[in-house]
């Protein structure tokens, strides 16, 4: 389920993508000196998930890495930028073959985007043999070599580490954690049960561990539902995103447990599937590393700008994207006027502190992944719109 985008700003959003010379699509690098002596053409591929259970997320993924180069005139580190857009699919059988595509036939000289960990983990041998750097800007399952691999997300275990002191303090019993049975949701949850149980926190699962969810064929829950009222659990940890965080949400409010406190990672109420849950799913409470209601001049201005072209607020994917983008500007623009996949990467490694619409971050030297703040939202009412709201800072995590 895509996004709410009007159809007449996404035409004059591409109008102007093609005005300034970029291309969405394959065509020939133009690497090298441009005509007087100036910087040349940076090809860049940029993998997300434009169909399946992700659509949504991939396709505020490129918005927001296209938006980053129309505000800067369709140029990274000076150099003008050739995009080539691809389609990861649902999972890592399809994103493998795109990935490959787009550095062997298209000859990009940097990846960046990918939804799913477990496409991240499928892609990155293709990435180590063709010696190109990644900028990651969704899932993270935390690679063994990350050399060229750099992530303007988090890695997907930090989201439950996060919040797992609040709950523990702030939930009078056991907790029932449950999430969708793959890789990503593995990570989310392990985040959440390993910090939890290890500060003191019980969980309420027979076992002790996470109940999982078939993904992506579970759309019924109420079976699951039954599960944890049976347990006596005084509240619920989850993660789920796109098109099955609605059916979650919805069905939620209408069981037998809806008067259970949910805690979840931000994702499950993140942009427009918060549409589609409705009032289903106020009162949420959910924890994330953006909200567009944050106070701060670069967040200003990127908000702007997405609602010049988007109905809508952005997301945390569109600003990892934007980020993906602006960190690239940066290490382009120190890597020279001809700079090689190589000189790109050296110049992700000098990166400093990041001024970014999710507050200041640095990348740690130790996973390549933000040192960066968490922040407590809630589904509150804000004019006419139901709306994640910030309501406190959590922790600082990363490196």
């Amino acid at each position: 389920m895509p996004f709410p985008t009007g159809t007449s700003r996404r035409r004059a959003l591409l109008g102007a993508v093609l005005a300034l010379g970029l291309t969405v699509a394959g065509s020939a690098c133009n690497s090298g000196d441009g005509a007087g002596g100036t910087p040349g053409t940076i090809k860049i591929g940029l993998l997300a998930s434009l169909s399946g259970t992700y659509e949504a997320v991939g396709t505020e993924m490129r918005d927001g890495f296209e938006l980053y180069l129309r505000m800067h005139d369709g140029k990274l580190g000076g150099h003008k930028v050739d995009l080539v857009v691809a389609d990861e699919g649902n999972g890592a059988q399809t994103a493998v073959p795109a990935a490959t595509k787009l550095i062997k036939q298209d000859r990009v000289q940097v990846l960046t985007g990918i939804v799913g960990g477990g496409s991240v983990a499928g892609v990155a041998p293709v990435l180590a043999e063709a010696k190109i750097p990644f900028v990651g800007s969704n899932g993270n399952p935390g690679l063994k070599d990350i050399s060229r691999s750099w992530f303007t997300s988090y890695l997907s275990d930090e989201t439950g580490a996060a919040i797992a002191e609040y709950v523990r303090d702030n939930v009078k019993g056991e907790v029932f954690a449950i999430g969708p049975d793959y890789q990503g949701g593995h990570d989310q949850l392990r985040g959440f049960t390993d910090t939890f149980t290890k500060i003191g926190g019980k969980l309420a699962n027979a076992d002790g561990k996470t109940l999982w969810t078939p993904f992506p064929a579970t759309t019924n829950f109420l079976p699951y539902f039954a599960q944890i009222e049976a347990s006596g659990a005084a509240a619920v940890y989850t993660f789920y995103a796109g098109n099955a965080a609605v059916d979650f949400v919805k069905q939620y409010a209408q069981s037998e447990i809806k008067d259970l406190p949910l805690y979840a990672a931000g994702f499950l109420t993140e942009g427009g599937v918060l549409n589609a849950q409705g009032e289903a799913a106020r009162n949420i409470y959910s924890v994330l590393n953006y909200s567009p209601d944050l106070d701060n001049a670069e967040n200003r201005s990127f908000v702007a700008a997405w609602k010049e072209d988007h109905d809508g607020s952005p997301t945390t994917y569109a600003m990892a994207s934007y980020d993906a983008a602006a960190v690239l500007d940066k290490a382009i623009g120190a890597a020279g006027d001809n700079p090689t996949p190589e000189e790109i990467n050296n110049a992700l490694a000098g990166l400093g502190q990041i001024d970014s619409p999710r507050g200041t971050w640095q990348f740690s030297k130790e996973t390549h992944s933000p040192v960066q703040k968490w922040y407590l939202r809630q589904v509150r009412q804000d004019g006419r719109a139901l709306s994640n709201t910030v309501v406190g800072d959590l922790a600082t995590v990363g490196g």
